[in-house]
């Protein structure tokens, strides 16, 4: 709590300087270092200095490299000046190693329209020798969201998704080898088609600018974000200890839209939020920002009606206004007013992908839900609600998790599958009761905010 108070209180004097930074960045779309590789002296060196922070912030408490490990960074072309800055703060931390793999959507695009399926699934030997060194390796891995909400849109979306099915299989051993061993973290940074969806009315620069600012106000980029992010995770930690206080036997979603869930919780099941500790005994935050206390119920435990409030971007593409019905745990029903095909090849992407992997409670009076800003990403939008997940949970959430497989923990009821698609349901109107194991009910939100 106190530490929000605080930064609202910074904010003037903050969003100046993130003015200053910003400005220069969204006008050097074409040249994206002008202004920016010039000797860093007086007004350029306070410039620099913000990214700076938002860097360090990243390499230090999201993904808090240990010395001579790896650092993998994968990006869009958005912010290559951002992306210097990442590697060489890596390399401060400590980092051996530091690769950055960028992608485009348009050539994405243009792959898919060329491939063959058969092609696009074939996993090359060379893949294969990859993923077999990161699992035994385990390098650090960071990945800067910029890409536009709809620029894979008019992509064969069946072809990809066929392919992505026939490659699982064989990637998903060595996923599984790494699963709550490596240290990973998600960020973002503004690309100008996601700034202009942001901000439709301003110039491309000022939308830039404009969600610059919104990023590392979000992200807790104050003058010591470090601390700030110790403190949020202190906040996030005491949260979770009252509700896994509770005994949790299934959570009650009712709205006045119509949502009306049961969800079901796995007896060993355990809230967790902010920072996460690897198997190997490394704390990191693996989302900047996030505002959520979440958990992977039961699968196979959900019954009723829930409607989004929020759009998904999935694959490129913006799924709107829809809801998803479920019967013994399972999405039976998807309807959407834009992109239900999609949603329905959502959902049958394997067998685990119509079954829910995380519940996420988030207030509406959090940082980013009071921006009143729809972001079109999921990082971004799932701190501003409450949302669920379909598809993959997570393992680390079963209680001494560190002693059990990661199948152990799947028999337990940990969902299991290729994707992991969060949805946003959380709006002023959402209530929530915990069901616990010993016959209380007890409010665990009302009109959308914490009941405790």
């Amino acid at each position: 709590m106190n530490i929000v108070t605080s930064s609202r209180g910074r904010r003037g004097k903050e969003a100046a300087l993130i003015r200053d930074v910003a400005l220069p960045l969204a006008r050097a779309r074409e040249n994206p270092y002008d202004g920016l590789h010039k000797e860093e002296t007086g007004e350029n060196r306070m410039k620099i200095s913000l990214l700076r922070r938002y860097a360090r912030l990243i390499a230090r408490s999201g993904i808090n490299i240990r010395k001579g490990q790896d650092v993998i960074i994968r990006c869009d072309l958005d912010q290559p000046r951002f992306v210097e800055l990442l590697v060489e703060e890596c390399y401060k931390a400590g980092a051996r190693q530091v690769k950055v793999e960028f992608s485009c959507q348009p050539l994405e695009k243009l792959h898919v329209r060329y491939r063959t399926v058969s092609d696009m699934a074939r996993v090359e030997e060379w893949e294969i020798a990859r993923l077999q060194h990161y699992a035994e390796t385990l390098p650090c891995r960071i990945h800067l969201i910029s890409e536009d909400p709809d620029g894979l849109k008019g992509m064969n979306q069946e072809k990809k998704a066929e392919a992505d099915q026939k490659r699982w299989p064989i990637l998903k051993p060595y996923m599984d080898r790494m699963e709550n061993r490596d240290q990973w973290c998600i960020a973002a940074v503004p690309g100008p088609a996601w700034a202009k969806k942001v901000f439709p009315g301003l110039t491309k620069a000022r939308a830039v600018e404009k969600l610059w600012e919104m990023i590392l106000f979000t992200s807790r980029v104050t003058d010591d974000p470090v601390a700030a992010w110790e403190a949020h995770n202190r906040e996030l930690s005491d949260r979770c200890a009252y509700l896994n206080g509770l005994g949790i036997h299934e959570l009650h979603y009712r709205g006045d839209n119509g949502t009306d869930l049961t969800v079901g919780m796995i007896p060993e099941g355990l809230f967790k939020g902010g920072g996460e500790t690897s198997l190997q005994g490394i704390f990191f935050n693996p989302n900047i920002p996030t505002e959520e206390c979440f958990i992977s119920p039961m699968r196979g435990r959900a019954e009723g009606i829930v409607f989004a409030t929020r759009p998904l971007s999935w694959r490129g593409e913006l799924i709107e206004n829809f809801s998803v019905r479920f019967e013994k745990g399972k999405a039976v029903e998807v309807r959407a007013e834009r992109n239900q095909e999609l949603l329905e090849k959502l959902i049958a992407m394997d067998e685990g992908a119509a079954f829910l992997g995380e519940c996420a409670l988030v207030p509406v009076n959090s940082p980013i839900a009071e921006s009143g800003l729809l972001f079109y990403e999921t990082l971004f939008d799932e701190n501003a609600a409450c949302h669920l997940a379909l598809g993959a949970g997570f393992a680390d959430t079963i209680r001494d998790f560190e002693n059990r497989s990661l199948e152990e923990c799947r028999k337990m009821g940990i969902n299991d599958s290729m994707i992991h698609v969060d949805f946003m349901i959380g709006y002023e109107g959402l209530d929530i009761d915990a069901v616990c194991r010993d016959g209380r009910t007890v409010p665990v939100f009302r009109r959308g905010r914490w009941a405790f």
